[in-house]
């Protein structure tokens, strides 16, 4: 059901906090409240004055797609807001676009001011973006492969059904969430030609994949605790967790070992020799 007054505050709200410069407008003289005129508003979403008027005020018809989509291009809402407006219309909000694969220059600073922990950044799809200089001792292997080949689910899966690691009880837990989250951004990216075709490959390459697939879970991705027998550096043992950006959809994967662990001393020991 249409909420038709919070849509109608939401819209002046959004209005009230636009500039004309922001839209490209002169800024006039004689403005006696803040933010666009409504048919400043309307001009810009190429609707009529008098319709526009009739959303402020909670009345006339139920707005279309094509009219929401037009007022969230007009009022520069951010895809949380535009989400928001469709909602309280009674409409489902437009698909996400493909997973974002550039890094945003905060992240990438993000990355670096973190020497002693492991941290790596993933699309949706998990395709390896960048990783910080000590999570290189601990993803070497895909790190060095060709940019086309850096994904970690597929990886994960290349392994043989009878290597001993998947005999831990965490990375069982930890490949389940992360076909999970891979199953909930094939949801949020309907269509992507990217996420559809791993998923096509790894059903038709590992039956450990096809069976976790199967079994239709769907879960953001969160943290996990990961205990491994790393041949390099033996027993590690450390939160594996993941801060999702809101803004590219890209997750933010770091090793969060214990104060006074040994993981925590062998991370500040690889750091160090790094400096």
């Amino acid at each position: 059901m249409i909420l038709r007054e919070e849509l109608a505050a939401f819209l002046r709200a959004r209005r009230a906090r636009l500039k004309p410069r922001d839209v490209g407008l002169p800024d006039g003289l004689r403005r006696r409240t803040p933010g666009l005129r409504r048919q400043e508003v309307a001009q810009l979403a190429g609707m009529s004055i008098d319709y526009y008027i009739r959303l402020e005020q909670g009345r006339g018809p139920n707005p279309s797609r094509q009219v929401l989509s037009a007022l969230a291009r007009a009022l520069l809402l951010t895809r949380d807001e535009r989400d928001y407006l469709f909602r309280v219309a009674d409409e489902s909000p437009p698909p996400v676009a493909g997973p974002a694969r550039e890094l945003t220059p905060a992240v990438r600073c993000l990355l670096d001011s973190m020497p002693e922990v492991p941290a790596y950044v993933v699309d949706a799809k998990y395709d390896l973006l960048a990783w910080n200089a000590l999570a290189a001792h601990f993803i070497s292997s895909i790190a060095r492969a060709p940019k086309d080949d850096r994904n970690l689910v597929r990886w994960m899966f290349r392994e043989a059904l009878d290597d001993h690691r998947w005999d831990d009880e965490s990375a069982i837990a930890f490949a389940r969430a992360t076909v999970a989250d891979l199953r909930a951004a094939y949801a949020l990216h309907p269509g992507d030609r990217g996420i559809e075709g791993l998923v096509t490959e790894l059903l038709g390459t590992s039956p450990r994949f096809a069976e976790m697939w199967a079994t239709h879970d769907v879960e953001v991705r969160r943290r996990v605790i990961k205990k491994i027998d790393s041949a390099t550096f033996g027993p590690l043992e450390y939160e594996c967790q993941v801060l999702h950006i809101p803004e590219t959809g890209q997750r933010l994967i770091v090793y969060c070992a214990e104060a006074g662990s040994a993981t925590r001393e062998l991370f500040r020991r690889l750091a160090a020799t790094a400096v």
